[in-house]
């Protein structure tokens, strides 16, 4: 049991795989190649933003390790032992306040002195951050980012250095302000996704343009079956490339396989039909002369054999041909000519039409459809009081282990308003040579060979009583094969 329920949840997982991938190729390719794109695009945009951002830091490193050195140079011990300088950095960012720009020249050690700090610092002071968090590297420089006084968060370059023969030392600190920074990567990041979304639209209209341009062939070939099932041509025809000519070759190939085997099947069964013909009507003949005990039983015998060498001459007929490119008929006309004949037959019936769907086509064999038909409207118009209707539309629903996803299937209905038949004469009346009311004509052969027809086009014939209480014949039979997008 737990088996059972873990082989439907895996062929539920299959079908809602199946159903969730696309069917067309184009869109196929275009869904891939645009998620590839997309996908290329961000890597691009997400790897160029951080290599700006990491070579921007480098810089922003490199000219705070500059200013720094600018400042060192700038300063020495003069003759009070005191520390002496006015550094010229170039930026007036250093001389006004508050810009998150600033240097600093602090002694450390016996060094007993004042401090010097840029006029930028003002009367403030620099966080520092502890020498065991942030260690001094091999070129004894350090970098550490703190916020300042102001709410600024800078970038902080360190050094200490030894000022004369004597050892006086003095630590060493130039800041910049990092908002600049991080506002110029933002600006940079900014302009890069605008400009790859851009690239990104024209690519993928490029990429779509291009992707149809290629498969165009495709839609050449689809075309070409379209007018092959439309009777329009008998092959594939055109110019190829010659990816899609060996299948355009094999295509046209099956098609003449398929034509030469219809044709062959025909011509065995019309031999057959024929070479049959003679002695069965010998037999018939000669049973007219024989004992009416005798003769009645060879005539029974040779009729039998007469229906069942039809019937089976017709199955294998249909065999043939079935789901052929080349079986295929247009309702209106059959049905048109058809009620016809039988208004012409019958002009004390009244014979209805509903053909509301336009260019219904079966795919099935004209004298199989006008059989099948012509012996429902026949039997119809025999039991009919007033009238028959015949209805054509798209069936509702699918006989049984049909999948709509294929082959669409179109309903035939035949009405009369006789007296109907009850559900076991419904049963009787389906069994080959049996007839219910002897006071007809027929041969009680009509709706077994209409009933044998529909199931070897693997259709549905069923009878029930109709609206107006007589017979209503439903046929659903097959229409021609869907179009794969």
């Amino acid at each position: 049991m737990l088996k059972s329920k873990g082989l439907e949840r895996q062929f539920d997982s299959i079908r809602l795989n199946s159903a969730l991938k696309p069917r067309s190729l184009t869109a196929r390719v275009l869904l891939v190649s645009t998620v590839w794109a997309a996908v290329a695009l961000v890597v691009i945009a997400v790897v160029i933003s951080e290599l700006y951002r990491q070579g921007s830091e480098r810089g922003f490193q490199e000219t705070l390790r500059a200013q720094l050195y600018n400042v060192i140079n700038s300063i020495s011990v003069n003759d009070n032992a005191a520390l002496a300088g006015s550094p010229q950095l170039g930026d007036l960012r250093f001389s006004q306040p508050q810009t998150g720009w600033y240097w600093s020249a602090e002694p450390i050690g016996n060094f007993n002195t004042q401090p010097l700090y840029s006029t930028s610092l003002g009367s403030g002071e620099l966080p520092v951050a502890s020498v065991k968090d942030v260690p001094f590297d091999t070129s004894y420089e350090r970098f550490y980012t703190v916020q300042d006084p102001f709410g600024n968060q800078v970038e902080v370059a360190e050094t200490e250095v030894v000022l004369d023969i004597e050892g006086r030392t003095a630590r060493f600190r130039v800041a910049g302000n990092r908002d600049v920074l991080e506002r110029d990567i933002r600006d940079f990041s900014q302009n890069l996704y605008i400009a790859l979304g851009v690239f990104s639209l024209g690519s993928f209209a490029l990429n779509a343009l291009a992707i149809l341009y290629g498969l165009k062939p495709l839609d050449q070939v689809r075309r070409s079956l379209e007018k092959i099932r439309a009777g329009d041509s008998e092959k594939l025809d055109g110019e190829f490339p010659r990816e899609i000519q060996p299948l355009a070759n094999e295509v046209n190939a099956l098609i003449d396989s398929n034509r030469r085997i219809i044709e062959r099947a025909r011509m065995q069964v019309g031999n057959l039909a024929h070479s049959l013909k003679t002695p069965l009507a010998v037999l018939l003949n000669e049973s007219r002369v024989l004992e009416q005990s005798h003769g009645d039983l060879v005539r029974t015998q040779a009729e039998a054999m007469q229906g069942q060498v039809q019937s089976y001459l017709n199955r294998a007929r249909i065999a043939a041909q079935r789901d052929s490119l080349l079986a295929r008929t247009e309702v209106q006309p059959v049905v048109e000519r058809l009620i016809r004949v039988m208004r012409r037959l019958n002009p004390d019936k009244e014979f209805t039409v509903h053909l509301d769907t336009p260019g219904l086509v079966l795919a099935m064999e004209q004298q199989d459809v006008e059989e099948t038909l012509g012996n429902l409207l026949e039997n119809a118009a025999r039991f009919a009081v007033q009238g028959v209707s015949i209805t054509a539309e798209p069936a509702k629903d699918l006989p049984p282990g049909e999948d709509s996803g294929r082959r669409t299937w179109i309903s035939v209905t035949i009405e009369d308003d006789g007296p109907g038949l009850e559900p076991h004469e419904i049963r009787e009346a389906l069994k080959r040579g049996r007839r219910l009311d002897e006071s007809k004509p027929g041969t009680g052969l009509g709706l077994s060979i209409v009933s044998e027809i529909t199931s070897e086009y693997k259709g549905v014939f069923a009878l029930s009583r109709a609206g107006a209480g007589g017979l209503l014949a439903t046929l659903t039979l097959p229409a021609m094969i869907k179009d794969v997008a």
